[in-house]
């Protein structure tokens, strides 16, 4: 059996107000044509396949005809799982209708946990392998609130919530396997979440999940009966713990120029009864996205280069020369003007400089995150550092059951 492993899609996503349909149609269409001509029997989507609550009906469109498509390929099986962007009510509603196309989707927790596992079937009607589909996992699926709690004592109910409901559907998971008299079936368990050590680049989009715990989220919190974890929420593909097993697939389009230089992948398992190959399959660049940093001869000199190896890219540059240009904007579009190359931001650091100098202000407001200026409100009314960490704790927390509260709203 063959089984893809994807995530974090992020349909409708854009680059500095520039809309990205045509990578986002590209992208899928290079998928549908490697799943059909590999043969490959089921796709596994751990979350965040739309950016935002509220896709768009292009992003729609895309997600629904790519499902079609899949349905009418060799393709047996397809489970999407929510991620934290996602909205689980939007991500459930066509669940009766997908799930006669064998597409099945689980948006958020369920109170029965049976309902998490899905079977994947041959053609000829025999499980094939099981599927603990585990979506993001929110606090109220994790801990109950009880008032005076220390940061803590939330901590540590957050990691035991989220370690014994992956040991319970395992579990339940492992009582099925037994079942059906075939102990070499495979379990196969999903998640959206941010595993301890996991790398992530600065601008990435990727939130803060599991307030205050992110360093014990661990292989450990995994029970040793799966034999693959597919997770999904980090956009750079890598391993748990250094494990083959427990991967993220990362996402498959760059979200922003400092992905611009990874090699984005999707992952490939091949399973002879529980034993694994597992292969990392290189997905192209649809869109080159380059950063240019840099003195005005330094990027002219990296533009001209640019014009011949990638004639189309997208470029972000950075002025970092000593000196201070005026009209900085416009000598950078003489320098494309002659070529396919679009300046989707340029950031005047020198000027940038002056002005802080003379105003003491910080970074301007649209380079900053909501973290970022919650940290730059602590500076500027002197909080004393002692207690920065717990009240930067506290805000994270707050910011996540907002963002947990739009993506349940109906």
């Amino acid at each position: 059996m063959k089984i893809i492993h994807t995530s974090d899609w992020h349909l409708g996503r854009t680059l500095y107000n520039c809309r990205r349909y045509p990578e986002f149609e590209a992208f899928l269409d290079w998928l549908a044509n490697y799943i059909i001509e590999n043969k490959v029997d089921a796709l596994l989507i751990a979350g965040d396949i739309f950016d935002t609550t509220t896709p768009s009906n292009k992003a729609q469109e895309l997600y629904y005809r790519f499902l079609c498509r899949m349905a009418g390929s060799g393709c047996r099986n397809i489970v999407v799982t929510g991620g934290n962007h996602d909205s689980p009510s939007f991500l459930e509603a066509p669940d009766e209708l997908l799930r006669v196309m064998n597409i099945h989707v689980i948006g958020s927790a369920r109170q029965n946990l049976e309902e998490e596992i899905i079977e994947l079937k041959a053609v000829d009607g025999k499980v094939e392998a099981l599927v603990c589909a585990v979506p993001y996992l929110r606090d109220k699926d994790l801990r109950s609130a009880i008032a005076g709690e220390s940061i803590e004592e939330k901590d540590k109910k957050m990691i035991e919530g989220l370690k014994k409901h992956y040991q319970d559907v395992c579990g339940i998971a492992e009582k099925k396997r037994k079942q059906l008299e075939d102990s070499q079936i495979p379990l196969i368990a999903m998640g959206h979440l941010f595993a301890a050590g996991g790398q992530t680049l600065e601008g990435d989009g990727v939130r803060e999940l599991y307030v205050g715990t992110l360093a014990q989220v661990d292989r450990n919190t995994f029970p040793e009966t799966i034999d693959y974890l597919a997770l999904g929420h980090l956009h750079i593909a890598q391993k748990v713990g250094n494990s083959d097993k427990l991967r993220y697939s990362g996402s498959p389009l760059p979200m922003g120029f400092n992905e611009g230089r990874q090699q984005k992948k999707i992952i490939e398992i091949e399973f002879e009864k529980r034993d694994t190959v597992i292969s990392e399959v290189a997905v192209p660049c649809f869109q080159k996205l380059i950063k240019i940093v840099g003195n005005l001869n330094e990027i002219e000199e990296k533009i001209n280069e640019i014009k011949l190896d990638h004639p189309d890219a997208w470029l972000e540059i950075e002025y970092t020369g000593a000196e201070l240009v005026s009209g900085l904007n416009d000598k950078l579009q003489k320098m494309v003007a002659d070529s396919e190359l679009e300046i989707r931001r340029t950031r005047n650091r020198r000027l940038v400089e002056r002005v802080l100098k003379k105003t003491g202000a910080e970074d301007s407001l649209e380079n900053l995150d909501v973290y970022e200026v919650f940290e730059r409100c602590l500076q500027a009314n002197e909080i004393v550092p002692e207690q920065h960490e717990q009240l930067k704790s506290a805000y994270r927390e707050i910011v996540t059951t907002l963002q947990e509260e739009d993506a349940n709203a109906e």
